[in-house]
């Protein structure tokens, strides 16, 4: 059979194994996708590391894939061999539960997800529902379009649902690989663009990105900064940190709300009281569906937001792994395919 190369984990924990595998045939409601580019995200940690519990190992880590569609299953009409197309970490629905006859399938009872429920875009082909697959506009490079299928769809579907409007103050948390679209996606929806990042020396990149005004959390509480500029009517939490986070809240103004997109693992620390006064709010926001990231990429497209990468072949995938987790990259790195 027809082999192909893939990074895998053996078992939890495990070091990354370059090896090659029989390239995968799709069954019905499936796709083939020969991937040209695979973003590398902190979640993939889940993997890495086994802390998604009952995941089937061994298995190819990758949720942020752009490539195109080789093959497609005897039942899928929409999707054609050649096309560009994504898919992010929603990777699939039943159609079935409450859930998803509301049409909110991203809360699917039965969701599949990219490199957990199968594997991912480590690799140089793979195999995804039909349904969880998105469109590439032609204007996005596939090494720019697949950060854009998690990291980006998360802030800007969080920012276009927050229910702020243009002219509106959104402060974004975080300069680093979530954060760096948030100011960009923030600035280009119209929004008064406020970024909060630690140290003078990263106001010259927020500014370039799109904010105008930077907060600076070495030189003070950055609450007190943005009440002093108003208060915000959104702030985006971008960095995994959960103290950092809490000590945000009371920068809100009336009717405002903080919206959590960093996944930390400790508690947030708001009072009733904080919540009454003002009647503000915090939330969460997962990243998204098919369509959410097709309109990520298109407004991307159209408004020129991009992602920084840094770029490492496949075969570097513990190398470039490495550099993601250590916190050194500037700001998403993306495996590449040499086919």
């Amino acid at each position: 059979m027809p082999k192909m190369k893939a990074a895998q984990i053996s078992k939890a924990g495990g070091d990354f194994e370059i090896v090659e595998r029989n390239i995968p045939e799709p069954t019905r409601n499936q796709v083939r996708i020969k991937v040209e580019a695979c973003g590398i995200c902190h979640s993939d940690a889940l993997v890495k590391e086994g802390y998604w519990p009952g995941i089937q190992y061994p298995r190819v880590p990758g949720h942020e894939i752009a490539g195109r569609i080789d093959a497609v299953g005897a039942d899928v009409t929409n999707w054609k061999p050649g096309q560009r197309v994504g898919v992010g970490w929603h990777g699939g629905h039943d159609f079935t539960c409450d859930a998803c006859r509301r049409g909110d399938f991203i809360n699917c009872k039965a969701e599949k997800i990219t490199a957990i429920t199968h594997d991912g875009g480590y690799a140089e082909y793979m195999i995804s529902p039909a349904e969880a697959v998105a469109a590439i506009p032609e204007e996005l490079p596939a090494a720019e379009a697949a950060p854009l299928l998690c990291a980006g769809i998360t802030v800007f579907n969080a920012l276009r649902n927050s229910g702020a409007h243009p002219g509106a103050l959104v402060a974004v948390q975080g300069i680093g690989g979530l954060g760096h679209l948030g100011i960009q996606y923030a600035h280009q929806m119209g929004f008064r663009t406020v970024a909060i990042g630690r140290g003078k020396d990263k106001e010259t990149l927020a500014r370039k990105l799109g904010a105008s005004q930077y907060v600076d959390t070495a030189a003070g509480d950055p609450s007190t900064a943005l009440q002093k500029l108003g208060g915000a009517d959104v702030i985006l939490a971008t960095a995994p940190d959960s103290k950092s986070t809490s000590a945000l809240f009371n920068g809100l103004a009336s009717n405002g709300k903080l919206v959590v997109v960093g996944a930390g693992m400790d508690p947030l620390t708001v009072t009733p009281i904080q919540l009454i006064q003002g009647r503000k709010a915090l939330n969460g926001w997962a990243s998204g569906t098919a369509m959410d990231s097709e309109d990520t990429m298109k407004f991307s497209a159209l408004s020129g937001v991009r992602p920084m990468i840094e770029k490492y072949p496949l075969e570097k995938a513990a190398e470039a792994y490495q550099q993601m987790i250590s916190g050194k990259a500037r700001f998403r790195v993306v495996l590449t395919m040499a086919s």
